[in-house]
């Protein structure tokens, strides 16, 4: 049997609501108009500083990242209470370890943050690891955190699945010859997930099928 590495922010956990919000909190400040959906996703890129200069139109200023990130997490932290698991996210988790995998996540939001959460929801049992972004790590690309993390499981690369809702899940899972299957719940659009050549879900319980 594999592994299986999850993303949670948008994957696992349903909070692409909470980050518009926050987002359009943020930028309410810059006098900008409030975001729709489809909007936010013809600009979201990762690193998200890329995302924050295509939304302002500019490059940005030094310490303005600092600024910027740290407002959008005292909102995003507020509005996240009322999110919860994505819908079939439990299901799939149970079955797949029913069937002999083993599970864990990678995450590029705060580790301390993400630890409890996974806990609140029940999940503390279901995973091998998680890991999330440490006090002294500034994010980045997340393949190099990819490495890091099965490198710490000690897994197999070529037995590994990673399953999470944008472009740079893929391209981490490219960088350490691991698979990829990404799901359209988080904020990139439908047509940019296709273009990396993995299998696009629409619901967590088809992940399965492509395991």
């Amino acid at each position: 049997m594999g592994h299986i590495v999850w993303d949670w922010n948008g994957t696992l956990f349903d909070d692409r609501d909470a980050i518009l919000d926050a987002t359009n909190e943020v930028f309410h400040t810059y006098g900008l108009p409030p975001m729709e959906l489809e909007h936010y996703r013809s600009v979201y890129r990762r690193p998200i500083w890329d995302s924050y200069e295509r939304i302002l139109g500019r490059v940005l200023e030094d310490g303005e990242w600092e600024r910027i990130d740290a407002a959008f997490h005292d909102s995003y932290h507020r509005l996240m209470e009322r999110c919860r698991l994505a819908a079939g996210a439990r299901q799939v988790i149970d079955a797949l370890a029913g069937d002999g995998h083993t599970q864990s996540v990678l995450s590029m939001w705060r580790h301390d943050r993400l630890s409890v959460a996974v806990r609140e929801l029940g999940l503390g049992l279901a995973f091998r690891r998680v890991d999330g972004l440490r006090p002294e790590e500034a994010g980045g690309e997340k393949a190099e955190f990819m490495v890091r993390h099965l490198a710490a499981l000690g897994a197999d690369a070529a037995d590994v699945v990673m399953i999470g809702d944008s472009v740079d899940d893929a391209i981490a899972a490219r960088h350490v010859g691991a698979r990829a299957i990404l799901y359209t719940g988080g904020l990139q659009s439908r047509a940019d997930l296709d273009r990396l050549g993995v299998p696009v879900i629409e619901r967590l319980s088809d992940a399965a099928v492509h395991i």
